[in-house]
This record gives C-alpha cells, structure tokens and sequence, in this order.
C-alpha cells in the first residue's frame, strides 16, 4: 500500500455576506452532507491515521461531523485555511509513514489545485465531496459527489 490523501470539501455553509468569511457555518444541508461523508466512507472501510481540518467554522464543524463515523478526532491545521498546497499535503502525510492514510478538510479552489499539481487531472469538487489521491504512483483513486456519499451511508 501508498500513502494516501483523502481531501473533503467542507459541507455547504450560509452565504458570504452573513457573517465574517472564517465565522461561517454550515446549514442544515452543510451538516447533512458532513455527517454522510464520514458514514460513507466508514461504509468503504477506511481508515484514517489522522484528520486535519482547517480552523474555519465551517470546515472544522465539518470535519468534526464526519469524523464521528471515522472513530477519529480532527486536528486544526492553519495550513488548510488558505493557499494549501501540494507540498503542504506531502508535509501532514510525512508524519504516518508510507502507508499512512491522512483526511483532511478544506476549502477550494485549493482542494481542486492540490489535486492537479499532483494528478494533472482537474476535477469539479463539490461543496461536502471527497478526492483521494494515492502517491507512488500518483494517482486520483477517488472522486464522490455528496450524493454518491449519502447513498453510501444509508
């Protein structure tokens, strides 16, 4: 087995204008496809040496709701608020060696960018979908909207 990263967008949250960027929340919706996002990926049988979630409310809220089915606690990681990159994800997978599975939950467009510079491929990620990228080779070994992750957990 490779190392993996495992990136959830954190679920959908009220708009901009309601409150200071990193105050906002998640809705009702937001919560629901959090809470889906971990059970489905309970459901797939995997398991995570780690979860790091961005210190914004509605990513670490995020990350706390999925991380429930996980049987894993999320740990902050300003890193992930703004500007992640491709080598700030080699950096929190360094610290599980190189079998190490790493969640971690943020915000776009730098999910989508982290997945380019590593894959070349684009990808649309969806606000509460899931990318997982494998290393040696690099590879996009996932990519599930909300709704293939909801179907997952019933």
């Amino acid at each position: 087995m490779a190392q993996q990263l495992w990136l959830l967008r954190h679920g959908e949250a009220v708009p901009h204008e309601s409150k200071p960027d990193a105050e906002r929340e998640l809705t009702a919706r937001g919560e629901r496809q959090s809470i889906a996002a971990g059970e489905g990926l309970a459901r797939l049988g995997v398991e995570f040496a780690a979860c790091y979630a961005s210190p914004k409310v509605r990513a670490l809220d995020t990350a706390r709701l999925a991380c429930r089915a996980l049987n894993i606690e999320p740990e902050l990681a300003e890193v992930l608020s703004n500007g992640f990159s491709a080598n700030d994800a080699r950096e929190l997978l360094l610290a599980h060696g190189p079998d190490g599975r790493v969640l971690v939950v943020g915000h776009e467009p730098s999910f989508s960018q982290v997945v380019h510079d590593l894959t070349g491929g684009r990808i649309d990620f969806k606000k509460g979908g899931v990318a997982a990228v494998r290393f040696q080779p690099v590879e996009l070994i996932a990519l599930l909207r909300p709704r293939e992750l909801e179907s997952l957990a019933r």
